[in-house]
């Protein structure tokens, strides 16, 4: 057995899980933020049984694609007087970062 953990952008999370479920598999979600923008994604824990690996993570990949998307970041700490001009910058949100363990015991009571 296997446990996938995918760290995805909280936008895909919805159509991923109801993507998951339809295939049969099991999936628990969990909020989190992090990276240069602390934008919003949604961890995904889910477990499978090593033959369905495949499946699941091509699911993985065809919900959760990447996109490009133009953010204003954070101003800087300034001196009073100084001005600074909020730029947009492109970055590219969505895809998964996915990682995959064994696992030595599951139990379901």
């Amino acid at each position: 057995m296997k446990l996938i953990i995918a760290i995805v952008n909280s936008d895909d999370s919805r159509n991923l899980l109801d993507q998951l479920g339809r295939r049969g598999f099991s999936a628990t979600v969990t909020s989190s933020a992090g990276g240069f923008l602390h934008v919003s994604n949604a961890t995904i824990f889910c477990g499978v049984e090593d033959d369905d690996l495949p499946d699941a993570l091509a699911t993985i990949r065809e919900n959760c694609t990447s996109r490009v998307q133009y953010v204003t970041p954070l101003p800087p700490v300034m001196e009073p007087g100084e001005m600074h001009i909020p730029t947009p910058v492109e970055k590219q949100v969505g895809g998964a970062t996915i990682f995959v363990t064994d696992v030595a015991h599951f139990e379901k009571v």
